[in-house]
């Protein structure tokens, strides 16, 4: 990512704010996190992280667009999709939790991880986002995926 990438990523991102130069002083001088209201320009879709990383993988599929901004917090064990604003927010799932207006998230600047957070995908500034029908797919088919995948550590059920 060129260095003008990550300042349109970093102005993008800190318009969130309802002081965008506050918001990247605490990137650069604070705690490095500052907290976002979702809901105006974008909404999160958090997951837990085994089906966000193979959902991610199946996103970076030649024949799409490249992925939209997508945070990891590897502290919680999920993985949050940015997506357009959507009120309604008809996501439904085990483990699935849907941030929109009243919602705040807490987010590292672009060009680097603060925290336990890490951005997988970093905002590039041109208010690119996941699309909700594409996303919705390959969370389908990973969960499919996961089903069949023995847990973590490869101890067998039961």
């Amino acid at each position: 990512m060129t260095n003008t990438m990550w300042m349109r990523g970093v102005e993008w991102l800190a318009a969130a704010s309802a002081d965008p130069r506050a918001c990247k002083w605490e990137w650069d001088h604070g705690e490095g996190v500052a907290l976002l209201e979702a809901g105006r320009f974008w909404d999160v879709l958090s997951v837990p992280d085994r089906l966000g990383m193979l959902t991610l993988d199946l996103l970076w599929r030649p024949a799409l667009p490249v992925p939209g901004p997508t945070l990891v917090d590897t502290r919680a064990g999920r993985v949050g999709f940015f997506l357009p604003p959507d009120p309604s927010g008809g996501w439904v799932g085990t483990g699935v939790r849907y941030a929109t207006k009243g919602s705040w998230v807490s987010v590292p600047p672009p060009y680097r991880s603060a925290r336990s957070l890490e951005w997988l995908v970093p905002p590039d500034g041109t208010g690119a986002l996941h699309s909700p029908g594409t996303l919705e797919e390959a969370l389908q088919e990973a969960n499919g995926t996961l089903t069949v995948l023995p847990p973590l550590g490869g101890r067998s059920p039961g």
